[in-house]
């Protein structure tokens, strides 16, 4: 199940801690993109792994970096695959909602296991007109390393979102689209019944607050 699935435990504390960062212009540089991701890492740490906020507090600061970092809209419509195109605009936009909030109630709770790991990028690559690869790891304090890729869309105002991270090989964007396409399966196809799955764990994530 989608939900059961723990990906990669608390490697992602800091891969999925990013924030929004200003449009730079259109003559993007592969040293712009690794900026960026320097950035949103360290706006992750100063702003939501501190220990001392409460739970709704980083809930809400989780949220708003998730919502200005990410393309929220891009990922839903690759995690649904063929069902996107066959949902109804209302069942669109209740997948998309849901899909944030579950996200982001889930993913910040774990901050607290934040212990001083640190974000280093390495590269950048640029795919195709607008999409990046920059390669970097997340160093332990015990000294590993953790390769993580991030990909990144550049808008029309020149400024970066993030589409897919890729930790140890495993890609964050295929890992859900597995996961969702089971919980579909296992409802005959349909999004109605894939939508009261993520009702209900809504309901719980909120209830365990």
């Amino acid at each position: 199940m989608m939900f059961r699935r723990t990906f990669l435990k608390t490697v992602l504390v800091l891969a999925l801690a990013v924030g929004a960062f200003p449009g730079l212009g259109h003559a993007q540089t592969g040293d712009a993109a690794q900026k960026f991701i320097t950035s949103l890492a360290q706006k992750a740490i100063t702003t939501v792994a501190d220990r001392q906020l409460s739970q709704s507090d980083r809930d809400d600061r989780f949220r708003k970096l998730f919502v200005s970092a990410f393309d929220i809209p891009e990922i839903g419509r690759f995690v649904l695959s063929r069902s996107w195109r066959t949902a109804t605009p209302e069942q669109q936009q209740e997948f998309l909602g849901l899909f944030e909030e579950i996200t982001v109630l889930t993913w910040s709770k774990r901050f607290q296991d934040y212990n001083g790991e640190s974000l280093e990028t390495v590269s950048a690559t640029k795919d195709g007109d607008r999409n990046w690869f920059v390669d970097s790891h997340i160093l332990r304090a015990q000294g590993t390393q953790i390769p993580v890729q991030w990909r990144l869309k550049e808008a029309d105002d020149g400024s970066f979102h993030v589409i897919d991270i890729v930790v140890e090989g495993v890609s964050m964007a295929i890992t859900h689209r597995s996961d969702y396409a089971a919980a579909l399966q296992a409802n005959g196809g349909r999004v109605d019944g894939l939508l009261t799955i993520m009702r209900t764990k809504l309901d719980q994530l909120k209830a365990a607050g």
